[in-house]
């Protein structure tokens, strides 16, 4: 509380410092549109995941005591790291959240038209300029209940050479349906999806899915308030190999009514051919050894990996959880024997951030990587499907996971199906953990 209180104060003093030596008033047009402009217009524009617009001064001005207090509580923007350095940092300067404050303050004036930026060019809808866009060929029909599980769809593009992606964008067909999903590289010869027909649903753990996913690089994802991702890191991009295929990986979630969904992912390609591979596995580290006791308010699921290639660089977190999640922390230990914590934060459901480091962290071959993560299972927790209920790993959002989407950087020759090596405790078989929740692990397994 002491810290919250001295936060408030600093807040405070800085804007009376604001209000003394800014005499002329704050405008829309001059002060609050560029700030809108640079952190919220991505979001709050028509077609997208904010339910408001903020693109002009009609649109922006009845939410303007909303912003307010929205920024002062740090609700907006969405970012939730504590702790780590990164390069999309989306917290508001104190300067920036003064300024909003004192244009709510003071009638949220729009100003003169003459000082008014440009407005935003968004490529259709776009949040990126894809140089192509390759959609599900066929509507995927969501039932108007019941539950929904995985879907896999394998989209022939058969790519006629090797391509080099340096930013993705995934776009849902209806966003009021997907919850979430990912498109990951299909390599010519894979045994993953090897049985599928092309364009045609198929279940996690269904006949058509076939072997391991090795190979499958996560191309593009789709999270709430996620949007693109850029792979241009230390000239890195990532690969398609020549022949390659699209599977889109699938959740959606029923809303009482039928629908339908076409997702599309849009790819910006390299203008020559990068010196480093971006590499991501879909779900690294992952504790499907998670046990959550009925009640725990601050249950502990850990997992680990292990890098196996050479000189990689770490450059990309994106935690996943549901919604008993609480906070998530990733620590590194080197080979050396040192460790130290390169990400803490809390976790929102509702705004699954990603977080491009500002410096690229080297991690020697035989790093390991460790996520922590907690859990509020009690009755406390009103988002609880089920705060009487033992929980596993599982696929929907009243089960649990606990994973994340690492992105490394490392040479080329490198054999990026050792990126990610599972170790320690995520070697543990799925509902079991070496952790304080073990009595109830094995009661459940005898069971």
């Amino acid at each position: 509380m002491s810290m919250l209180r001295g936060s408030l104060a600093g807040l405070v003093l800085g804007m009376a410092a604001f209000a003394a030596s800014n005499s002329a008033p704050v405008t829309f047009n001059k002060d609050v549109l560029p700030i809108l402009q640079k952190n919220c217009q991505a979001c709050h524009r028509p077609g997208e995941l904010a339910p408001m617009s903020f693109l002009t001064y009609n649109d922006a001005r009845p939410w303007a005591k909303a912003m307010k207090q929205a920024v002062l509580t740090k609700k907006m923007p969405p970012w939730f790291a504590e702790k780590g350095h990164f390069a999309n940092d989306r917290t508001l300067s104190p300067e920036t959240i003064n300024r909003l404050v004192a244009w709510a303050d003071n009638g949220a004036p729009e100003g003169d038209a003459k000082d008014k930026p440009a407005p935003v060019s968004f490529q259709d809808g776009w949040n990126i300029k894809p140089d192509m866009i390759i959609e599900m060929p066929n509507d995927f029909h969501v039932a108007a209940t019941g539950t929904i599980n995985y879907q896999n769809i394998k989209v022939k593009v058969n790519f006629p050479q090797d391509m080099w992606v340096v930013a993705a964008e995934m776009r849902p067909g209806n966003p009021k349906v997907v919850h979430h999903g990912r498109v990951m590289v299909l390599p010519p010869g894979a045994a993953w999806m090897s049985k599928a027909a092309y364009g045609e649903p198929y279940e996690e753990g269904s006949e058509g899915m076939g072997g391991a996913k090795e190979g499958t690089d996560l191309l593009g994802k789709y999270n709430p308030g996620l949007g693109a991702q850029t792979f241009d890191v230390e000239d890195s991009a990532k690969f398609i190999p020549k022949g390659s295929d699209l599977v889109f990986n699938l959740h959606y979630t029923s809303i009482g009514t039928p629908q339908t969904d076409r997702s599309k992912v849009g790819l910006v390609f390299a203008k020559h051919p990068p010196t480093k591979r971006y590499w991501m596995s879909p779900g690294t580290p992952a504790a499907f050894n998670l046990v959550i006791p009925a009640g725990d308010s601050n249950a502990e699921v850990v997992s680990e990996v292990t890098v196996g290639v050479d000189n990689a660089k770490l450059v990309y977190i994106q935690p996943h959880m549901h919604l008993r999640g609480k906070d998530y922390e990733l620590r590194v230990t080197y080979p050396s024997g040192e460790s130290e914590t390169v990400f803490k934060g809390v976790w929102n459901f509702d705004w699954q951030v990603g977080y491009q480091l500002a410096k690229p962290l080297l991690l020697p071959k035989g790093t390991k990587i460790l996520a922590i993560a907690h859990y509020d299972n009690s009755v406390n927790n009103r988002f609880n499907p089920d705060p009487g209920k033992t929980i596993l790993w599982g696929d929907q959002n009243w089960d649990e996971m606990q994973s994340g989407f690492l992105g490394l950087v490392f040479d080329m020759k490198e054999d990026a199906n050792k990126a990610f090596i599972q170790s320690g405790p995520s070697l543990l078989k799925r509902g079991t953990t070496a952790g304080p929740s073990l009595a109830v692990a094995e009661a459940i397994e005898k069971k």
